[in-house]
């Protein structure tokens, strides 16, 4: 027997259930509050970290995993491999502020349905919550662009955004100082990308990574 029309329709506006993981309180608060205040979804419960949250999952059965990636405890890759290993029907959505190969891949051939950054518009978000539920991928642009990258240029890792950044400051003679200041981050986050950048372009001083960078073209 057919299921009658004001049943199915019920069953379209049933609310998309989420997990939210992640190990900032203000964060979880915000995100909590940005999806309660929206009637299509609800949010089942929280977590702190990845070993939490697997087990939120596993007990409360969202249609959604919305997922940190770095977290003390228990990180994100971790989470997602051991989601699909206990089988759970959960699809699991990254929401990250990292967006280097080295975080993206990982996740995604961990399992992960959908990889967004945190400055993601609210729509978007709603969106990809929503396209994630019915088993649908979601790449932010920013992710897409460097997956697409990384195809086209197998064995040799794009560098972010921030990365080309930080390299073209350095090739104007900035200090580490001028270019937290300039870019608005630490200096220890600053660090850290000239790091990333020197292992992806194969060196080791700021001045070899300026010569690679004028001669593949990342700099002109």
């Amino acid at each position: 027997m057919a299921e009658p029309e004001p049943a199915r329709a019920a069953a379209d506006r049933r609310p998309v259930t989420l997990v939210i993981v992640d190990d900032h309180p203000v964060v979880r608060d915000g995100l909590r509050g940005m999806f309660a205040a929206h009637d299509g979804f609800e949010v089942l419960g929280e977590a702190g970290d990845g070993v939490q949250g697997v087990a939120l999952a596993e007990r409360l059965d969202p249609d959604v995993v919305l997922l940190d990636l770095r977290m003390p405890g228990g990180g994100g890759v971790e989470a997602i491999k051991e989601i699909g290993r206990r089988g759970l029907r959960s699809r699991v959505l990254v929401l990250t502020t990292y967006d280097t190969d080295s975080d993206t891949l990982p996740a995604i051939e961990a399992g992960a349905t959908g990889y967004l950054l945190k400055d993601a518009p609210r729509d978007e978000l709603f969106a990809a919550v929503r396209a994630a539920a019915e088993g649908r991928t979601v790449l932010s642009p920013a992710v897409a662009s460097r997956l697409v990258d990384r195809v086209r240029t197998p064995g040799r890792e794009p560098l972010s955004t921030r990365e080309r950044e930080v390299l073209a400051l350095v090739a104007k003679g900035n200090s580490n100082r001028e270019i937290a200041a300039a870019l608005f981050i630490s200096e220890a986050t600053v660090k850290t990308h000239l790091a990333h950048l020197y292992a992806k372009l194969g060196v080791n001083d700021r001045a070899a990574a300026v010569a690679v960078a004028y001669e593949r073209g990342i700099l002109g």
